[in-house]
C-alpha cells in the first residue's frame, strides 16, 4: 500500500511564497510521472497545475508558469512545489499525485489547504 502525504499549506499573503512537499511511504514503488494537481470549490474537477517525469521533464498549467517550479527526489520518492507571486485565485486544496511507471494506478494525497489573501 503506497500512501502520499503532503505538507506546507497554509495561508498567505497575494505575492507571497510557499513550498508544498509530498512524501510517498508504504510499499517501496518506482513513481513515473508525480505532480500537483489542485480542486478551487468542492465537487469541481481538480485541475493539473504542475508535474514532472522521472526523466524530468516538466508540464504547467498555464495559470502558473513562471510562477511556479515543481521538483523531485527519486530516491526520496518525493515531489516539491515551490509557488512564487502567489495570487488570491490560487486559493484551493492541492493534491499531490503519482503514477506507477507503467502508469496504470494513480496514488493521491488528502489534499493540503494553500489559502492566498487579497
Amino acid at each position: 500500500q503506497v500512501q502520499l502525504v503532503e505538507s506546507g499549506g497554509g495561508l498567505v499573503q497575494a505575492g507571497g511564497s510557499l513550498t508544498l512537499s509530498c512524501a510517498a511511504s508504504g510499499s517501496v514503488i518506482r513513481f513515473g510521472v508525480m505532480g500537483w494537481y489542485r480542486q478551487a470549490v468542492p465537487g469541481k474537477q481538480r485541475e493539473l497545475v504542475a508535474t514532472m517525469t522521472r526523466g524530468s521533464t516538466t508540464n504547467y498549467a498555464d495559470a502558473v508558469k513562471g510562477r511556479f517550479t515543481v521538483s523531485r527526489d527519486n530516491v526520496k520518492n518525493t515531489v516539491y512545489l515551490q509557488m512564487n507571486s502567489l495570487k488570491p485565485e490560487d486559493t484551493a486544496v492541492y493534491y499531490c499525485n503519482a503514477a506507477n511507471v507503467l502508469g496504470t494506478t494513480n496514488y493521491w494525497g488528502q489534499g493540503t489547504q494553500v489559502t492566498v489573501s487579497s
